[in-house]
């Protein structure tokens, strides 16, 4: 049987430039679609957070407006409350193994940006599955967790990837960019990724040898079918 392993964000805030936070978590829609795709396909499940803290779901990921209308809301809230008594008990991240699964699943929101930026654990992790050959994905802000990834020598493993992640124009759209300390393609251009970007809020997946990438919320379902149906 396959198996995915979800690392989520164990932040619930996001510290903004001027010293204030705002309420996040990980994205309920770039959980749940993903996770309903790897179970469909007979994946074996597993969970993990840094410190194997319970993770915290973004509010604003629950609204009716971030999710195209109240009953698509209530139907990503149904699946999450499916699947709680796991998602509430995560192994830590600490503890992971990267060959024991064959893929590694990095759902985003702005916690990513809180804590798996700067997690050493989450880095290794990360390195380490690159290099095993391990599918990795990560999912809209989840590309911030690259950012920790380092080789022995300070180098950034995933120079020269082709990858995308949450643009900084949908950044701007959403009213965070100003108050950003820093905004994640930026970011990724800067250490060397080949950054590319679809229509602002429409799906768009890369993938580039072991990596896989999705822009945002809307590419949740499509980045995870392309990964099952590769395996």
């Amino acid at each position: 049987m396959p198996s995915v392993l979800f690392v989520l964000t164990g932040a619930d805030h996001w510290t903004l430039n001027d010293g204030t936070t705002h309420p996040t978590g990980f994205w309920a829609e770039e959980l749940a679609a993903p996770h309903r795709v790897f179970s469909q396909a007979g994946y074996d499940i597993s969970f993990a957070t840094p410190g194997g803290v319970a993770p915290t779901v973004d509010p604003a990921s629950l609204a009716a407006e971030a999710n195209g209308g109240q009953d698509q809301a209530d139907s990503v809230a149904s699946y999450l409350a499916s699947i709680d008594e796991t998602l509430r008990i995560p192994g830590r991240l600490e503890d992971v193994v990267p060959t024991s699964y064959d893929v590694i699943f990095y759902p985003g929101g702005h916690g990513p940006m809180e804590d798996l930026a700067t997690d050493g654990a989450s880095g290794r992790l990360l390195t380490a599955a690159l290099d095993a050959g391990t599918q990795v994905a990560v999912l809209c802000h989840a590309p911030a967790a690259l950012l920790a990834a380092r080789r022995e020598d300070g180098s950034w493993p995933f120079a020269g990837y082709r990858m995308t992640g949450f643009s900084n124009a949908e950044e701007t759209e959403a009213g965070l960019a100003a108050k950003a300390p820093w905004l994640l393609e930026s970011r990724l251009v800067e250490l060397g990724a080949r950054y590319s970007a679809g229509e602002a809020w429409g799906p768009h997946t890369v993938h580039d040898r072991n990596l896989h990438s999705g822009q945002n919320p809307a590419s949740s379902e499509q980045l995870a079918r392309e990964i099952a149906g590769d395996l």
